[in-house]
Order: structure tokens, then sequence, then C-alpha cells
């Protein structure tokens, strides 16, 4: 293994700040804990942790040098990612008054419903794209990983949005009864929505 504990670490530590960053993952997840609760939002945290694992084994499998070398690809997805950051962020702004159990594609009953759209949801997340095909190869060497550091990043790529929205969907049980209100809702919604549309704004330059 050529990895050390403290490359790990940093790896992890990134993982952490890109779970705590708003974005499509954080809206699913509180949708189906406000609807279900913890039950309904656990197979969803489930399919996301699934597909974190998707994009580390293709950045390593050699995309992330061709987005890396390409200055101009880099650039276009940032820019494009900041728009639909900040798209949602004005859909989710003049949604702010609506129940989340109107959402039926995230609030659909079933464990393999919460799981599918938990996969679908951080599949199509750009804020995950960028992170794994832009910045992975800047916290480790892609071409000179064994199999056991390749087994390390792939395990954390799993496990700490894992364990991050897990907390959060029982954090949101918790106060299900509170956030279902439709007072609480709209505030929770304008702030999400401003807090998405500023990360759209700040990606691109960062």
């Amino acid at each position: 293994m050529s990895l050390s504990v403290w490359d790990l670490a940093l790896y992890a530590g990134a993982l952490f700040v890109l779970f705590l960053t708003p974005g499509p993952v954080w809206l699913a997840l509180m949708a189906r804990a406000v609807s279900g609760g913890f039950q309904a939002a656990w197979p969803l945290a489930v399919g996301v942790a699934i597909g974190d694992l998707v994009w580390p084994l293709v950045a390593i499998g050699g995309m992330s040098w061709l987005a890396s070398s390409l200055g101009e690809v880099m650039l276009v997805l940032r820019w494009g990612a900041g728009l639909m950051f900040v798209i949602m962020g004005i859909l989710v702004i003049r949604s702010a008054g609506q129940k989340v159990t109107e959402n039926r594609a995230l609030t659909r009953p079933g464990a393999w419903a919460g799981f599918v759209a938990g996969v679908a949801v951080i599949m199509g997340n750009p804020k995950a794209i960028l992170f794994y095909m832009g910045l992975l190869p800047g916290f480790f060497d892609l071409g000179g990983l064994s199999w056991i550091d390749v087994v390390a990043i792939i395990s954390l790529s799993f496990a700490v949005p894992l364990l991050g929205n897990l907390a959060m969907a029982a954090l949101v049980h918790s106060l299900r009864v509170v956030l279902a209100s439709p007072q609480a809702m709209r505030r929770l919604n304008l702030t999400s929505g401003g807090l998405l549309i500023g990360v759209g704004m700040l990606l691109p330059f960062t």
C-alpha cells in the first residue's frame, strides 16, 4: 500500500466537506425523511453510497486524466455545474410553500424506491462529478495506485457519505414534526435554495 494514513485522512476530510455542501442529495434525503421518517430515508442513503462507488472508479480508470489535461473541459464542467446549482436553487425557492410529500418522485414508499432514488440523485449530481473527476487526481497519483490503495479509496468514498447521510436522516426524523409544518418547510426551502444559488455562483471560481 503506497498511501499513508495522512493521505487517507485528508481525503476523508474532503469527502466530509463534500457531504456538508448543500446539493441534490440533501434535498432528496430531507424529502424522504420528512415524509416517511428514518425508515424511508435510509435506503436512499445506501443508494447514494453505492453510487458514490462509481465515480472514484471511473476517475481511477483514466477519465480524470482526460478531464485534467483539457482545461477547457473542466471550465465547461464548472460553469455547467454552477448553472445547474443556481437553477435548482431558484426552483426550490419558487416551490418554497410546496409540501415535501407532494414530490412523488422522491417520496414514493418502499425501500427499493428509496434506493433507486438515491442512486439516481448521486449519478446526476454535478457536485460529486466535479469532485471525483476533477479533484481526486489532486489527492493521489492515480497511475501509481495498487489494488489495496484503490480498495481504501473506494471504501472511504462509500463510508463517509453513508455515515453522514444516515446521521442527517436520523436528525431530520427526530425533527420531522417541526419540519413538516408549512412555515418551517417554507423557511427550510428558502434557506436551501439560497445556499444552492450561493454554491452555484462560487463553484466556477473554485
